[in-house]
Formats: C-alpha cells, sequence, structure tokens
C-alpha cells in the first residue's frame, strides 16, 4: 500500500442514510431550542435591568405591569411554541408521517386519474383508424392506391 492511494469509500445503506440525517435534523433542533432558552435567559435579564436598574420605561405600565414583564410574557409565548414545535409535534409528525400522508394523497390522486381517463375513454371514444392495404407489396407506398 502506498501513501498516496486512494481512499476507498464505504457505501452507506440508504435506510441509514435516512436514519443519520433524521437524527441530525432532531440535534440541530434541539440545538437551536437550547440557543433560543439560552437568549430568552439573557434577554430576560436585560429587559430587567434595562427597566429597574437604568430606569428606562419606568412610568410605562400596562395594565398596572412594568413593560418587561410584558415584553418576557409574550417571549415565553414564543419559547413555549417553539418548545412545543421541537419536543411535542416533530415526534408526531415526523417524516415516516409525511410518507404515509404523501403516500395517502398520491394513491387518492392515482384513483381519481384512472376514474377521469375511463369517464373520457367513454364519452370521447378514439376514432378508429383505417389501416392501408397493399395491393404489391414489392411497391413504394408512393406508387400504389392503398386505401379500398
Amino acid at each position: 500500500m502506498s501513501l498516496f492511494s486512494k481512499k476507498t469509500t464505504t457505501s452507506i445503506d440508504p435506510v441509514q442514510k435516512e436514519l443519520i440525517e433524521n437524527a441530525q435534523a432532531r440535534v440541530r433542533q434541539k440545538k437551536n431550542l437550547y440557543r433560543h432558552f439560552v437568549t430568552f435567559l439573557a434577554g430576560a435579564i436585560l429587559l430587567i435591568v434595562i427597566n429597574q436598574v437604568l430606569h428606562v420605561g419606568e412610568e410605562f405600565k400596562p395594565f398596572q405591569r412594568p413593560w418587561f414583564v410584558w415584553a418576557i410574557l409574550i417571549w415565553t409565548f414564543f419559547f413555549l411554541i417553539h418548545l412545543i414545535n421541537v419536543l411535542l409535534m416533530s415526534k408526531f409528525m415526523n417524516k415516516e408521517w409525511e410518507q404515509k400522508h404523501l403516500d395517502r394523497l398520491v394513491a387518492k390522486q392515482k384513483v381519481r386519474i384512472a376514474e377521469l381517463e375511463e369517464n373520457v375513454a367513454l364519452s370521447h371514444p378514439l376514432p378508429e383508424k383505417k389501416s392501408p392495404v397493399m395491393r404489391n407489396p414489392s411497391l413504394p407506398l408512393d406508387n400504389q392506391n392503398t386505401l379500398l
């Protein structure tokens, strides 16, 4: 074996490749969720510091609560939606779920197309073609009367 030999590539089974891709996508989802959580915590602390320490917007209190409380509550709502999407929805509505529903819709479409083709064939049949009759097979078609 030489130093500059070609590397052998191992072929990955398509099922194995799909499992790896799903796992990578899931890891990315969770990573983004953790990143969102850390950003949420840092942002909430920053909003509290801006209002309480720097006294920015101290007099603005919608519904008798400081503005930062409402900002944090709205952000919490969006974080909870992200959390539900990653932890609950992706388990139920994963690639298998998508493929199952896609297959079901394709099957319905195929049945509907077959019904339409049958209806068209019954209501608008194609005219029958008259086949040419050759009188002398040794002559070219141009030189003989082909239709009787």
